[in-house]
């Protein structure tokens, strides 16, 4: 795609510093000044917010001004989608503190919530994913995107933005899962590496291309474990309380409370010569 020279693009730093600032925001003392005193946080804090609005507000006015031939009203969009991401800070910390309590407690290794926040590539992954699915409920383009793009290339989780995905995820070691854009999961979901939330099929449009955001991932209802290496796809949903197996491949719903795993193992010896 060409570019006019005078177009603003947005910057993938400025997005990774944002993301920094906010994580400091959301977990004080964790990140950002590690060495802040407690009677010092509150002035930390500011500081994290302010520098976090200055950097989203430039670069959301980037993503909406992209493209646009007619870009007037981009910043006074970039405004209102940053005052309005801003507000409902303390309702995403809330949800990430459920997801940092459903690790600690989902996972005997864990010793204390600090070990999962500073440690476990999941935190990485959600804390980014809600971030960016607060952006693209606002209707802000490409600077979700970016900010999930940046947590799947540290931890190889892939989360995209549009996917909704309630509190209390823990995605146990993570590396190689993918949650494609219409995913729906509930509360209390435990995940484990290299599960696959996709699709099945795309509806095409009388031209032959996929038609854009049509529901083609699954629903996992709440208190859902899926085991390594799952494979998922298309509208179906896992009912409430369900146990996927390991390298299970479904393509259909199941009921509340069902588990399904490989068709059992079967091994046969032969010995002294005896065959089929």
């Amino acid at each position: 795609m060409k570019l006019s020279s005078s177009e603003p693009r947005p910057s993938r730093e400025a997005v990774v510093r944002a993301v920094e600032a906010l994580r400091s925001a959301l977990f004080p003392g964790y990140f950002g000044a590690t060495e802040a005193r407690a009677d010092r946080l509150s002035y930390h804090l500011g500081v994290a917010l302010d520098l976090a609005q200055h950097l989203l507000q430039q670069q959301i006015a980037r993503g909406f001004c992209f493209g646009r031939e007619a870009p007037e009203a981009c910043h006074e969009w970039a405004r209102h989608a940053t005052r309005t991401f801003l507000s409902n800070l303390p309702r995403i910390r809330e949800h990430l503190a459920a997801d940092v309590l459903a690790a600690f407690e989902g996972d005997p290794a864990a010793t204390m919530p600090g070990e999962v926040i500073f440690c476990y590539p999941s935190m990485v992954a959600v804390t980014c994913y809600r971030l960016a699915h607060e952006l693209h409920r606002l209707g802000v383009p490409l600077i979700p995107r970016m900010i999930t793009e940046h947590a799947h290339g540290l931890t190889g989780i892939d989360i995209h933005p549009g996917a909704e995905i309630q509190e209390g995820l823990f995605i146990d070691h993570g590396t190689g899962v993918v949650i494609g854009e219409t995913c729906s999961i509930g509360r209390r979901v435990r995940i484990y590496q290299g599960v696959t939330l996709g699709a099945r099929s795309f509806p095409l449009d009388e031209h032959g291309k996929p038609i854009k955001g049509v529901p083609r991932h699954p629903i996992v209802e709440d208190e859902v474990t899926i085991y390594a290496g799952a494979t998922v796809l298309g509208r179906v949903t896992i009912g409430r309380g369900s146990v996927i197996g390991g390298n299970v491949w479904l393509t259909r719903s199941v009921p509340p409370g069902s588990r399904v795993s490989q068709a059992r193992l079967r091994s046969e010896g032969f010995e002294g010569g005896a065959g089929i």
